[in-house]
């Protein structure tokens, strides 16, 4: 049976620190005194565990824009063994109600949107959603996941209280599909055109992404960059123009992903 609670003790955030260590594969993990300091002082560590093992955590700071604190979502980890039990999703919401009962209204955090298991729980099953793309967000990274590529990230808002659900649509043939995929040339798909459109007709535009990106990384190094810069001309593109992500769609069998993008009520 598979628990999952708060974290305080320094013996405990300890753990959290090995497993971190063991998922990036040694790259520099959060230090005990940082994590101390921030559950000490309005953040949280929530740990999920089997029996006594730390099986998966997650780690949130405060923030502040200027005008309101909210809760800085700074890094999530699965043990490679429990990566399809779900706990994922059980820790995220786990941290909404615990930051709910602290008075925050907002979770934000970040996540490379080629990373579709990432996204489906982010925006499809938690109902978050993005208005942001931040280019190169933490310079180069050389961690497993992460080496060789622009660390592009989405910036993810979320409602603590649920008030705010995104728009849910069905995908259909004839909507608007932001990137133009050849699936010949190669066996993963290879993105050839990008396609911007300025129709104020669409209700929804549709952006494919590579549902396995880690096995194009692998394969063809050339290909995954085609795929990080394609998806940003068109993230970034119709972000400034008003459009947000709510929901990742899943292509069954067709090696891509969609995420659909609406437009921003009141723009």
């Amino acid at each position: 049976m598979i628990s999952i609670r708060t974290i305080h003790t320094v013996e405990e955030l300890g753990l959290v620190r090995d497993l971190e260590n063991l998922i990036w594969a040694g790259d520099d993990a959060v230090p005990v005194h940082q994590t101390l300091t921030a559950v000490k002082n309005g953040g949280m560590v929530i740990g999920a565990f089997l029996s006594e093992q730390l099986i998966g955590f997650q780690y949130s700071f405060p923030g502040f824009n200027g005008k309101e604190a909210y809760l800085c979502s700074h890094s999530m980890g699965i043990h490679p063994d429990f990566r399809k039990a779900g706990i994922g999703e059980k820790l995220k919401l786990r941290q909404r109600e615990e930051a709910h009962q602290m008075g925050y209204r907002l979770i934000t955090w970040t996540y490379d949107p080629l990373e579709t298991v990432n996204g489906y729980l982010n925006l499809t099953k938690l109902g978050a959603y993005c208005r942001t793309y931040v280019e190169n967000c933490y310079g180069e990274m050389t961690d497993l996941f992460n080496a060789g590529l622009p660390s592009d990230r989405f910036l993810v808002e979320w409602d603590t209280a649920g008030d705010s659900p995104c728009e849910r649509v069905e995908r259909h043939p004839a909507d608007l599909v932001a990137i133009e995929v050849d699936t010949v040339s190669l066996p993963y798909p290879l993105p050839v055109q990008t396609k911007l459109h300025t129709t104020d007709q669409a209700t929804v535009i549709w952006v494919p992404v590579p549902s396995q990106f880690q096995e194009i990384k692998a394969l063809d190094m050339k290909t995954a960059i085609e795929w990080r810069m394609k998806t940003r001309e068109v993230f970034t593109t119709y972000f400034d123009r008003g459009w947000k992500a709510t929901q990742l769609s899943k292509g069954e069998g067709s090696g891509l992903h969609y995420y659909g993008l609406v437009k921003q009520r009141g723009e």
